[in-house]
């Protein structure tokens, strides 16, 4: 079964697949794991290069670490599978970590703070607040009603425009409280009117179908 491991590497990483050479911190680890978790799961080749190239990995030290990375440093703890494969004489780990359903799961950034992280491309990203409040919207039983008045009007028409904007943008362009604009984010979010992009350069949102978003006349109060 080489041939699944060599397939996999041809992919590269991306969303879903990720390589690390070796594991030197459980802490560091657990962000993959929790952003496979919180984005649509994924899994590790551990005893692999960033270019691809099989280095291999010399104990099982590299499973305890991963194991304590689940158990210890993620919150709440993250469930995964794992498979030994022998390729061409050298032995990769592969971890398998599914989408949770107990999201968000949360890991230590690098001064402690426990911090939400989810997957785009094949990056890490830490969530906010927009993002979290989103996944506790959707489980809602009860819907999600909007209301659309000038602000809404002000978001839709810009990102028509202009592609998109963030959560500070927003807040200004509308002269709104960081709550308020949150929220309107957030529903719009849930309608799957906005979707969010994870960038180096900060988090951006965006409108799902550009061309598709009509409007009565909204309510100027």
């Amino acid at each position: 079964m080489k041939n699944h491991i060599k397939q996999l590497i041809r992919q590269g990483e991306g969303q879903c697949l990720d390589f690390k050479f070796c594991i030197s911190d459980s802490k560091k680890i657990a962000r993959t794991l929790a952003a496979f978790s919180n984005s649509e799961g994924g899994r590790l080749l551990i005893g692999v290069k960033d270019n691809g190239a099989i280095t291999g990995v010399q104990s099982d030290e590299e499973f305890y670490m991963v194991q304590a990375a689940a158990q210890m440093y993620c919150r709440p703890e993250i469930r995964f599978e794992s498979q030994n494969w022998e390729v061409n004489g050298k032995t990769v780990l592969e971890v398998i970590v599914p989408k949770s359903e107990k999201k968000p799961h949360f890991a230590p950034d690098d001064n402690d703070n426990w911090k939400v992280y989810i997957r785009s491309g094949d990056q890490n990203f830490i969530g906010n607040t927009v993002l979290i409040k989103s996944w506790k919207a959707r489980k809602r039983s009860s819907g999600t009603l909007v209301k659309f008045t000038k602000k809404e009007k002000i978001l839709l028409d810009y990102l028509a425009k202009n592609g998109s904007i963030s959560l500070s943008g927003y807040r200004k362009l509308a002269g709104i409280p960081r709550f308020l604009a949150e929220k309107i984010l957030v529903n719009f979010i849930v309608l799957e009117i906005i979707a969010m992009d994870f960038t180096e350069k900060g988090i951006f949102y965006r409108l799902t179908k550009p061309e598709g978003i009509t409007l009565s006349a909204p309510d100027t109060k």
